[in-house]
């Protein structure tokens, strides 16, 4: 049964200023409002994660998301992401997706055995408030890039049954599910958007009806947009984009046009706003300044190819992003924040969320890391949205859509013969 819409109208009311004590003449104020239970939906891990001491998150790490940064920041939980670049159409690609996949699986539940005082797992929306009750973080799972299924069906259910909660279609890219925002054209790969754009494959409609089954969301960023309207239709409960702005704003591909937010939001699903340099502020200064200090570290190195996970952490690269910081300043809060503005705008309230893409190219002027995340708040309030408003955005909206994919499959199962 297709979810049907749910689209309320926006709260009015703001509470930008708490109001005088009611002793008159003390001078005190309220205490402010309590803050939200933030929700971030994506949040990548390198490879090594958990296994490498400076990437075990109980401590103090390079990270942009640890333990101790989220508990500082008030991020009550993050959608860790298993992520595998997109590789050949092989039984040899597959198999390197699908152990590179297990390695972050297994990563993920190494931190929660270790930290189990501090964060646990939650694999459903009540768990997600039953753990912040209690003051542990919340950790859920997500996939980036169903390339790393294999081809195999069943993989979906092991991912599942290792705690992933979103299935994320595609990446950079076209794979076997679906057509990517940005496809290989140099390895003879349709344009985005063109004639040829093949939009969902059958196998790509078998992995919806499949993560439906299992009350799994599905994830429409980086997909095309013929793949975002093709999964809408096939799936039967909402979809979610993790984490994609406004092309209206930001003419990138990567970002959703006002008809796609339309479509989701008519849909019942949900938009994660993600404050990701590139897709917030036009700068193809600073985009070429740091492809070629990509290429400086990897050569310094000795290898052919940049690899984030190999290089991203060494002095090299942390002193040249500083130089390009300098001298090209990232997105800011601002900017973050007329993105959601807009997107809520187009999409209606209930239908726009919240993502940092840290560890992964995320991070703004404002919002650099999870302990900062109390500015992201104090920015929605400055903007004038209301306190039932900033809970929906920081992560209601999301909580009722997983909810929405469990309820979809439940129905499902009961209508079973």
């Amino acid at each position: 049964m297709k979810h049907a819409t749910r689209t309320l109208a926006a709260t009015t009311a703001t509470l930008l200023a708490a109001a005088i004590a009611g002793c008159a003449g003390t001078g005190t104020r309220d205490a402010p409002p309590p803050a939200p239970l933030a929700l971030d939906t994506h949040v990548d891990i390198p490879l090594d994660y958990m296994r490498e001491p400076r990437f075990d998150v109980g401590g103090d790490t390079p990270l942009l998301v640890d333990l101790g940064k989220m508990e500082r920041g008030g991020l009550a939980g993050a959608f860790f992401v298993v992520y595998v670049g997109q590789g050949p159409l092989t039984p040899e690609g597959y198999a390197d997706a699908v152990a590179q996949a297990d390695r972050k699986f297994s990563a993920i539940a190494l931190m929660l055995e270790k930290y189990p005082d501090r964060i646990r797992a939650a694999r459903t929306p009540q768990d997600v408030r039953d753990n912040h009750a209690r003051g542990l973080l919340s950790a859920m799972i997500g996939i980036e890039n169903s390339y790393s299924l294999g081809h195999d069906l069943g993989r979906i259910d092991s991912s599942f049954a290792k705690g992933a909660r979103y299935l994320g279609l595609v990446h950079v890219g076209n794979n076997d599910l679906c057509s990517s925002a940005n496809p290989d054209v140099k390895q003879g790969q349709p344009a985005h958007n063109s004639a040829a754009d093949a939009g969902m494959s059958d196998f790509g409609r078998a992995a919806v009806a499949r993560a439906n089954a299992l009350g799994m969301m599905v994830d429409v960023s980086h997909a095309s947009d013929k793949c975002v309207r093709d999964a809408i239709a096939a799936s039967k409960s909402p979809v979610i984009a993790s984490h994609s702005s406004a092309r209206a704003l930001v003419d990138v591909p990567r970002n959703l046009p006002d008809d796609l937010l339309r479509a989701i939001a008519a849909d019942g699903g949900v938009v994660q706003a993600v404050a990701y340099k590139e897709f917030l502020k036009s700068d193809p200064a600073r985009a070429a300044a740091e492809k070629a200090l990509q290429q400086e570290v990897a050569r310094q190195a000795g290898d052919a190819e940049y690899d984030s996970d190999k290089h991203d952490y060494l002095p090299a690269m942390t002193e040249g992003m500083a130089r390009i910081e300098r001298e090209h300043p990232l997105a800011s809060l601002e900017q973050y924040m007329d993105h959601i503005r807009h997107m809520v705008d187009v999409a209606g309230i209930d239908h726009v969320g919240i993502a940092s893409d840290f560890d992964g190219g995320g991070g703004i002027t404002g919002w650099m890391d999870a302990s900062q995340t109390p500015n992201v708040t104090a920015a929605l309030r400055a903007r004038g949205f209301s306190e039932a408003d900033i809970a929906k955005i920081w992560g209601g909206n999301l909580l009722r859509v997983w909810q929405a994919a469990i309820d979809e499959a439940a129905r499902e199962r009961g209508a079973a013969p």
